[in-house]
């Protein structure tokens, strides 16, 4: 009997002790937990945040790569007006903005006091602003990216005409060349047969040109050849058409114009070169011309014939003593 009554208050003790030590343990176990949870908590906010920034981040990079690749959507045309076009289209894809211009370094920008401007410059030659109306300012940034790209594409208009002009002109005298000539003589023959125009043919060489070259050297030569084809230009229409047609000959299409009046334009032509000399360095210099004209459809009906038959014109000018105008 008294061992049992021991052996219950042993157990009794033995409990009372281990549970004093349980509890101990796990209140340290509970603060433990509460610290590990919080900490995860805080660890899966911070996580949710970063995974946020990280998709900003990518967004924005996304966005700002596609700002740089718009280039080649708006440099589809090579003409400065639809790249506009192009640039506004795109513009709106990617902020929201009011009004928006481009206008040349020459403009008055009064009445566009409150627009956002970005001016543009190749190599470091002002060529415009674009100017922006209603912009964020936080999308300022995105808007003089775009503004870039716009003038990547408005470069390249410009170079592709630069380039087209340096194909179509006499790199000595500015005026077109020969092979654009034709074209042009080819065009003026199917547009007058088909409203059945008169146009005329003027072919022009300098007279005694190899002695000037001989004599003062080939700058003086090409100083003569420039200022002839000067006063050439001076003395015809906007809608006339003049070329070096080679060496020291010019060809000169007079549109709409009769053997009569192409005559009377010769003549203008000629005297404007014959009566004041031309001044070439430390020269004054007497240049005649001798002209030789052709007109359609009288004296040919394509293009080989009517340079032929203007041609025969001005050798029989030449004949005649030179500084003549001779007609077919």
């Amino acid at each position: 009997m008294h061992y049992l009554i021991i052996l219950i208050l042993a157990s009794l003790g033995f409990f009372l002790l281990f549970k004093k030590f349980f509890s101990k343990n796990l209140k340290q176990l509970e603060t433990t937990l509460s610290g590990l949870k919080k900490e995860y908590a805080e660890s899966f906010q911070e996580n949710l945040r970063l995974n946020r920034q990280n998709l900003d981040l990518r967004n924005n990079y996304e966005n700002t790569i596609a700002l740089y690749d718009i280039t080649k959507e708006i440099s589809k045309s090579l003409e400065s007006a639809t790249v506009f076009n192009n640039f506004k289209e795109q513009v709106n894809k990617y902020i929201k903005i009011g009004d928006c211009q481009f206008l040349g370094k020459e403009a008055d920008l009064t009445d566009y006091s409150n627009y956002t401007r970005f001016p543009l410059e190749i190599n470091k030659v002002l060529l415009g602003y674009l100017l922006a109306d209603g912009i964020k300012e936080e999308d300022k940034l995105k808007f003089e990216i775009l503004s870039q790209q716009f003038l990547l594409g408005v470069k390249r208009s410009i170079l592709y005409h630069e380039l087209q002009e340096l194909a179509i002109r006499d790199s000595l005298t500015g005026v077109f060349n020969r092979r654009y000539y034709l074209e042009r003589l080819n065009e003026e023959l199917r547009r007058s047969g088909k409203f059945k125009y008169n146009f005329s043919c003027l072919m022009i060489d300098i007279d005694h040109f190899k002695k000037y070259n001989d004599r003062y050297g080939h700058l003086v030569g090409d100083a003569v050849l420039k200022e002839v084809s000067k006063r050439i230009k001076e003395n015809i229409r906007q809608i006339d058409f003049m070329s070096r047609y080679g060496g020291e000959e010019f060809s000169v299409i007079l549109s709409e114009t009769d053997k009569e009046l192409a005559k009377a334009a010769a003549e203008r032509i000629r005297k404007a070169v014959h009566e004041e000399e031309i001044k070439v360095y430390d020269e004054n210099l007497k240049v005649t011309i001798s002209i030789g004209v052709s007109t359609f459809p009288e004296d040919g009906k394509d293009s080989i014939t009517i340079i032929d038959n203007a041609d025969t014109a001005l050798y029989r000018a030449k004949e005649l003593g030179r500084n003549k105008v001779v007609s077919y």
